[in-house]
């Protein structure tokens, strides 16, 4: 007798599991690959924006202290999330309002896993959630697989959401 799976369950496990991430870790393309460190900001903004790590250099500076899995701490360098879509000219403040409300960021990271937050979240006004864009680690550029970008949400229970090997940020108005 055949017993149903529900693939979507399977892939959650999986992903809580940390699958994606373990078998990328251990892939010499990842360990050795030379990724330019350039993060492109597009999609329903007025200014799309290329960024290096000397424009985040120039930016209000964030740091946050993270345990990492074998107990030692290390300590991450960015800017908040926010600040960098203002940069593009998403809305936030008071231009969030009315059908800018249902606007969204799609970060997506070069082993294609994705992640959505929403620009209400993010912004003081309303979830005023701390969500960093960090690209040091313990004062030094972010290595290999975890870098050169990568978002960081120090304030979340469980780490899915931070995203290493940040490759793109898309925002999206769900209404235009």
């Amino acid at each position: 007798m055949n017993t149903p799976v529900n693939i979507g369950a399977f892939v959650v496990v999986m992903l809580g599991l940390g699958w994606h991430s373990n078998s990328i870790n251990r892939h010499p393309a990842f360990q050795s690959q030379k990724t330019p460190a350039v993060l492109a900001i597009t999609g329903d903004i007025p200014s799309p924006v290329s960024l290096q790590p000397e424009d985040l250099d120039k930016m209000p500076q964030e740091t946050a202290a993270v345990v990492q899995e074998d107990e030692t701490t290390s300590n991450y360098t960015g800017v908040l999330l926010r600040t960098v879509l203002e940069k593009a000219g998403a809305p936030g403040g008071k231009t969030l309002r009315g059908k800018s409300m249902a606007s969204y960021v799609l970060a997506k990271a070069r082993d294609d896993y994705e992640v959505v937050f929403s620009l209400t979240e993010l912004d003081p006004t309303f979830g005023n959630e701390r969500v960093l864009l960090v690209y040091k680690q313990d004062g030094k550029p972010l290595f290999g697989y975890e870098g050169p970008f990568k978002i960081l949400c120090p304030n979340d229970k469980a780490g899915a959401r931070s995203i290493r090997m940040l490759a793109s940020l898309e925002v999206v108005r769900l209404r235009k």
